[in-house]
């Protein structure tokens, strides 16, 4: 392997130790019953969070909408399949269902097993049958999935106006845009989005790792 290469595949696996380390960290404190969830009854008990509910505007739906699974990974597949076809390598359609299938395996088994109640409840509880709150699912998949689409746009591009910074601000935008309007309607706790932005962050490293390790002729270098 490149010394280059091999420089890339330590940092992302020091990167990805990190995320996990840190989402272990909020996990804990969070079923450990500890400040953390003092601070996400403060958060819910602002008074600009009591929306009426049907009364959310359309903008903040919007943005709540690009969180959601089915959302974004219609607009990951399709990327994945228009820069598969130019490039003639499957490698983006396979780096695109990697991910899809890491963020529902481990994500959906983390909710089941915490089982912790939405704001919306009125209760903060964690292992009960009917909780599906912990990590939050869209924080997650906004970091991951954008994520992801930025990647296989500025890898297979190079070009103006894809360059890495300006997509990292584009994924870091949408992904703060999906946490606040979550917030927002009382869809997740505080901690809830802490620990989806943690886990999808860790996957994301952990994927761009595989790709920049395993070397394809049919990809830019």
């Amino acid at each position: 392997m490149p010394e280059h290469r091999k420089k890339q595949k330590n940092a992302a696996i020091k990167l990805t130790v990190l995320f996990l380390l840190l989402y272990a960290l909020i996990t804990q404190q969070v079923l450990a019953n500890s400040w953390i969830r003092r601070f996400d009854e403060w958060v819910y008990e602002r008074d600009f969070l009591l929306i009426t509910p049907g009364k959310t505007p359309t903008l903040v739906m919007l943005v709540d909408d690009l969180g959601l699974r089915s959302v974004t990974a219609f607009f990951l597949l399709l990327t994945a399949i228009l820069i598969s076809r130019r490039f003639k390598s499957w490698r983006p359609v396979n780096l695109s269902i990697l991910s899809l299938i890491l963020l529902n395996l481990i994500v959906g088994l983390s909710k089941l097993l915490f089982g912790r109640t939405k704001p919306s409840s009125g209760f903060d509880l964690v292992f009960t049958d009917s909780g599906l709150s912990y990590p939050s699912g869209h924080a997650a998949n906004a970091v991951l999935t954008w994520g992801i689409i930025a990647y296989l746009i500025f890898r297979y591009s190079h070009k103006y106006p894809f360059e890495g910074m300006r997509l990292t601000w584009f994924v870091s935008i949408i992904t703060t845009g999906v946490c606040l309007a979550s917030l927002y309607r009382n869809t997740h706790w505080f901690s809830d989005l802490l620990g989806g932005l943690f886990i999808g962050s860790a996957l994301l490293v952990a994927i761009i790792a595989v790709d920049r390790t395993i070397k394809s002729d049919r990809q830019p270098s």
